[in-house]
């Protein structure tokens, strides 16, 4: 089984592919996806996440893409913008026939956690440790890629 967590955002989209092998799950690739205003606009960001996204899809095939549900948000602008990442990364899935499941933040939490109201710096060193990694992922935004795709691993294998 192979998983990809999406965390999104118009600036910073971070991601997690993870693999079931041998009972363990091991990260295949982690990291972030950055977009900046000053180097075009909204379109010209969103293609370059659909392009980006499109390549690790590519590379990694995996069975399932995870995806942190929208909330929320007081700032309209801001959540139009996360809403339209989550509708590009939503239709690269959709064009290689990937399932897509979302999770809100706080059933992520509880799965990696146990509590639903963990930190971010509690997040980032569960993450480190249940992935076996070297160091804490940062930004916040790739650790959040993590946990939604560890989510789902521990979710997929409750539901056999």
């Amino acid at each position: 089984m192979i998983v990809i967590g999406i965390d999104p955002g118009l600036a910073t989209v971070g991601y997690g592919v993870l693999a079931k092998q041998d009972g363990r799950t091991v990260p295949l690739t982690y990291s972030c996806i950055r977009t900046s205003a000053a180097r075009g606009g909204t379109p010209e960001r969103l293609e370059r996440i659909f392009d980006v996204i499109s390549a690790i899809l590519d590379e990694y095939g995996p069975g399932c893409m995870a995806m942190e549900k929208l909330f929320f948000s007081r700032n309209v602008t801001s959540a139009l913008g996360v809403a339209e990442v989550r509708g590009v990364i939503m239709l690269a899935a959709r064009k290689r026939r990937i399932p897509v499941v979302e999770y809100t933040p706080n059933q992520v939490k509880q799965a990696i956690t146990g509590s639903g109201k963990a930190d971010k710096r509690q997040m980032q060193e569960m993450i480190m440790r249940l992935l076996s990694l070297p160091e804490l992922p940062r930004p916040d935004d790739v650790a959040d890629g993590l946990s939604v795709a560890l989510c789902h691993v521990h979710n997929a294998r409750d539901e056999r």
